[in-house]
């Protein structure tokens, strides 16, 4: 599967609303990426069109299977490279903005050993 930086940015961003709020809509994306919401709707679109989300009557956004299959992948990512970095002594907010970066080019091998190697030092800590 194939999907471009901007458009995993997108489906996480849903993911993250919709565990906050419960819901999701085309604003509620612009107001927590910081994008207008003319990108945000042609982003929409392209998502829709692509089969990764369902957008009801009533402008409320789901992500389908293959959405979620990618936005939990990379929320995942997300989490525990910036925990992982956090545990190291990086301060947080860097730690998070490099996560964020880092979550889209790093290969499942590298990830499963920064994940294993989080995990052990966090059990060590504990």
């Amino acid at each position: 599967m194939n999907i471009r930086e901007s458009a995993e940015n997108y489906l996480e961003t849903i993911l993250i609303i919709n565990e906050r709020k419960g819901s999701v809509r085309s604003i509620d994306i612009a107001n927590e990426l910081g994008f207008s919401k003319p990108s945000v709707s042609v982003a929409m679109k392209n998502l829709r069109e692509n089969g990764y989300i369902n957008v009801d009557d009533s402008g409320f956004i789901t992500l389908t299977d293959a959405g979620f299959e990618i936005a939990d992948k990379m929320y995942e990512r997300h989490r525990t490279i910036s925990e992982y970095f956090i545990l190291l002594g990086v301060e947080p907010e860097t730690a998070v903005k490099d996560a964020c970066r880092i979550e889209h080019i790093i290969s499942g091998a590298s990830f499963q050993a920064i994940k294993g190697q989080y995990e052990k030092l966090k059990n060590e800590q504990q």
